[in-house]
């Protein structure tokens, strides 16, 4: 997959905190970087969160990811919906795993059917090259993520720097 110019990447890796990364002129959206030695989880939820903070509204319709890094996010939603701090948001999950956390977390869901326009969606990437590429697809919700980035206004991508690659099929057979 190839980033367009709505999408916008957080990417985790060691360097100074949230610093902006120099990035192609051609391409519109945004990369930075986290700093310190963290672990692999804390860098996760480190750009789930801000991805949250930065990109989610009070009133919008938002498109949960699945996996390891969106995990965080649908976390963080249902933490600002808890404490006011959001409203009136509803959400479309991406798998049966993303639909039952955020049920747990008491975050409003809805299907496609019902709202077809996302005001933004949030997911991660299973590989991101140098020219910020991106592989979707090593996990079984690929279908359904696919769907709800293409009717998003906005398609969050995060991850942490273990899914940087040199090159995109380098982590999945032939």
């Amino acid at each position: 997959m190839k980033i367009t110019a709505a999408a916008i990447s957080l990417l985790a890796s060691t360097a100074v905190a949230f610093q902006p990364v120099s990035v192609p002129a051609k391409r519109n959206f945004q990369a930075l970087q986290m700093s310190t030695a963290l672990s692999q989880d804390e860098l996760k939820k480190q750009v789930g969160y801000k991805a949250v903070d930065d990109y989610v509204k009070s009133g919008m319709v938002v498109g949960l990811g699945t996996g390891s890094t969106a995990y965080f996010a649908v976390e963080r939603v249902g933490e600002k919906l808890k404490s006011g701090e959001l409203k009136d948001i509803i959400a479309i999950p991406t798998s049966i795993r993303t639909k039952e956390q955020a049920e747990s977390l008491g975050i409003p869901l809805v299907t496609l059917d019902t709202h077809s326009k996302l005001d933004v969606a949030i997911d991660g990437a299973d590989e991101v090259d140098p020219e910020l590429n991106l592989t979707k697809g090593g996990g079984g919700a690929l279908f359904r993520e696919k769907i709800v980035e293409i009717v998003s206004d906005k398609f969050i991508v995060i991850v942490d720097e273990s899914k940087i690659c040199d090159g995109l099929s380098s982590r999945f057979p032939r």
